[in-house]
């Protein structure tokens, strides 16, 4: 039976400007290194990668379609990560069908690939979002055996 890890997790509000998406792009890294580095949590670095993109697409999108501050949470439970944002909007997000004359909005496809884990559901006030990613991914071969 491996050992019970204590609850490593922080949240952070974010106020609507463009500096706070690459604030919570550094968070998540610190938080992920941090874990590392005190806890002896295994991190990949396609991990810490795929953690940052997801964080700055949330951001990103809560920033763009919801007025109000923004609250990033990142938790881990046992080998994954997840990545919650609530936003004071209430209307869900739809992935878009695939459109390859497209230019941009992307994003939400992009998160809903690469994370093992999708979930959007709405608050009493906006919603709340959590993507899970795994803190083991290393190689695209995990993304081939979905």
């Amino acid at each position: 039976m491996a050992p019970q890890r204590s609850r490593i997790e922080t949240t952070v509000a974010l106020e609507g400007d463009s500096p706070c998406i690459a604030e919570a792009r550094h968070l998540a890294a610190d938080f992920l290194s941090q874990a590392q580095a005190e806890h002896g949590v295994p991190v990949t670095a396609r991990a810490m990668d795929l953690t940052q993109l997801v964080v700055s697409e949330l951001v990103t999108n809560a920033l763009k379609y919801a007025p109000g501050p923004v609250l990033l949470a990142l938790r881990i439970v046992g080998d994954l990560l997840e990545v919650a944002v609530w936003d004071s909007d209430p209307v869900l997000p739809v992935a878009r069908a695939a459109d390859v004359g497209r230019v941009g909005q992307h994003g939400l496809e992009i998160v809903m690939a690469i994370c093992e884990g999708f979930e959007v559901r709405r608050e009493p006030v906006g919603k709340h979002i959590t993507a899970r990613i795994g803190l083991l991914s290393d190689t695209h071969a995990d993304a081939d055996a979905r």
